[in-house]
């Protein structure tokens, strides 16, 4: 699934600031039109995959909460999500190309992070799409292996990197003068 960036993110919300804001967390489920964006959260990743190999990418996670008994027939506007996004960024510079997850739970669904599938207009509302994040093995993309391969190697081995081959030379034929056990040279 593509990922997109927080600049993305941004500049789509800026392009529609009269747009109803709406998020659709599965299949005809939606985010109620009370949320609130309650916190936006920089999350400086720094991992080591399963081949040894070190990552690091930013994550941007916008927290929204559904308060229990409010009642509201819209959604926040795009233009109010902007101005909390604004607020935001006075304190806390934000990544460009950090990665966009939208946190979100309530009592029918489980609190988890979620990467925006799409923005999608439709009529008055700017719909964020959300979907599952996956797990990926770095390993893999990288051309390695995970799990046990063809060759029998066992998880996550890295990809092996070419020695190089070096040339032996026979230090016993020279034409140069040598010393010879009890010659008295040495």
């Amino acid at each position: 699934m593509e990922t997109i960036n927080w600049q993305d993110f941004k500049a789509k919300l800026r392009a529609n600031p009269n747009l109803t804001l709406q998020f659709q967390y599965a299949d005809d489920k939606w985010v109620d039109a009370a949320y609130h964006i309650t916190e936006i959260k920089q999350a400086p990743v720094t991992s080591v995959d399963c081949g040894g190999v070190m990552n690091a990418w930013t994550e941007i996670i916008v927290q929204l909460w559904e308060p229990l008994n409010e009642q509201q027939d819209r959604a926040m506007n795009v233009g109010k999500a902007l101005s909390i996004i604004d607020l935001v960024e006075k304190a806390l510079p934000l990544n460009p190309n950090g990665l966009i997850k939208i946190e979100f739970g309530n009592t029918a669904f489980d609190t988890r992070q979620m990467l925006p599938k799409q923005l999608v207009i439709n009529g008055d509302n700017l719909i964020v799409d959300l979907r599952a994040d996956t797990v990926q093995c770095k390993a893999i993309e990288r051309g390695g292996s995970c799990g046990v391969n063809d060759k029998g190697e066992e998880c996550c081995t890295p990809v092996a990197q070419a020695k190089p081959k070096i040339q032996l030379k026979n230090l016993a034929v020279s034409a140069a003068p040598s010393c010879e056990p009890g010659s008295g040279c040495c």
